[in-house]
């Protein structure tokens, strides 16, 4: 069984759980070295450890380099970080399509393009492939963080006057 007692078991789990990336796998390696031949399987075990991050933290501690964690590789990038241009394209297309609120209540633009057009225009007219470009979902919020918002734009109608009571409609 393990060497280290019952009353060091949960202050082992939990030093490992305060520590992150490598400075938790080489603690692990050390303590499984400690644990001698078979520590690998009786760490994972006892006290719950993924064995192959015991077998990183081993190949660490044994050779010295530590390997780099790439977290800002993970994820999915902006698509304005893939296509630069994107942005600046999709300005240029839908500029001349926009017009202020009618009334001047606000300062959005409104325009007549939705965001399914612009994506066919991006490929008609600025020269992207279909299958790089973001799907039309993320083209709507592209075009909203631009402050350009697609809706029906009508124009400033004046009110109605309200019609005369005519003598037929008296009943």
């Amino acid at each position: 069984m393990i060497p280290f007692g019952e009353t060091l078991t949960p202050a082992l789990i939990e030093a490992a759980n305060d520590l992150r990336g490598a400075q938790r796998r080489l603690f692990m390696a050390r303590v499984v070295r400690a644990l001698g031949p078979g520590g690998q399987r009786r760490a994972e075990e006892a006290f719950g450890w993924n064995r192959v991050t015991i077998r990183k933290g081993m190949r660490e501690l044994n050779s010295g380099v530590v390997a780099r964690d790439a977290f800002s590789a993970r994820g999915r990038h902006r698509a304005e970080d893939r296509l630069p241009d994107l942005l600046a394209d999709i300005r240029d297309l839908v500029t001349s399509q926009s017009q202020a609120d009618p009334r001047f209540r606000t300062l959005r633009l409104y325009t007549r393009l939705t965001a399914e057009e612009v994506r066919r225009q991006l490929v008609a007219t600025k020269g992207y492939r279909a299958d790089q470009l973001p799907q039309a979902r993320t083209l709507r919020t592209k075009l909203n963080d631009l402050g350009f918002h697609p809706t029906k734009v009508l124009k400033c109608v004046p009110k109605k006057r309200s019609p005369r009571p005519m003598p037929s409609s008296h009943g």
